[in-house]
């Protein structure tokens, strides 16, 4: 049995300020090829995610936040912002984002750490599923997009 603790959050938190993307995942599924993927996934302001899109029926995802507060962010096949939701403790906790729609999610507090389901295995992302409209991670414009994201939470 695995028990999520304040301890367990803690150094994966320590592990996501350490790393340079901000972020840092702790897979509780065995391996990547298991059917589902159940992690924790802890993420630091300023940590940029490209919007993105699950194109695989299978593939619905589900966030669950655990401590912080995130903002999930959807968007239509064009870029425009089709919705916001503020996940915090005593509010609105979770999320369920279904395959085919263009998503990404910006931590809003240091410390933020949600539970992530969705199918396996894990393959990266296609083409297809990035966001045309959206720098990529490591893109020099990425910052002044993620600031943008960012601020539809203020």
């Amino acid at each position: 049995m695995k028990v999520i603790t304040q301890e367990l959050l803690d150094q994966v938190t320590a592990q996501a300020r350490e790393g340079s993307r901000l972020r840092k995942n702790h897979n509780l599924h065995p391996t990547d090829a298991f059917c589902c993927h159940r992690l924790l996934n802890a993420m630091e302001p300023g940590s940029y995610i490209q919007p993105h899109r699950h194109l695989d029926p299978n593939k619905d995802e589900s966030m669950v936040i655990l401590r912080g507060r995130l903002g999930i962010v959807s968007f239509d096949e064009a870029g425009a912002v089709t919705g916001t939701h503020l996940l915090q403790a005593g509010d609105a906790v979770a999320v369920d984002i279904p395959h085919g729609e263009f998503h990404t999610v910006v931590s809003l507090e240091p410390g933020t750490v949600f539970f992530e389901a969705k199918a396996g295995p894990y393959l990266p992302l296609t083409a297809g599923e990035k966001a045309p409209w959206a720098p990529a991670e490591g893109d020099g414009s990425a910052g002044g997009y993620h600031a943008s994201l960012m601020a539809l939470f203020r």
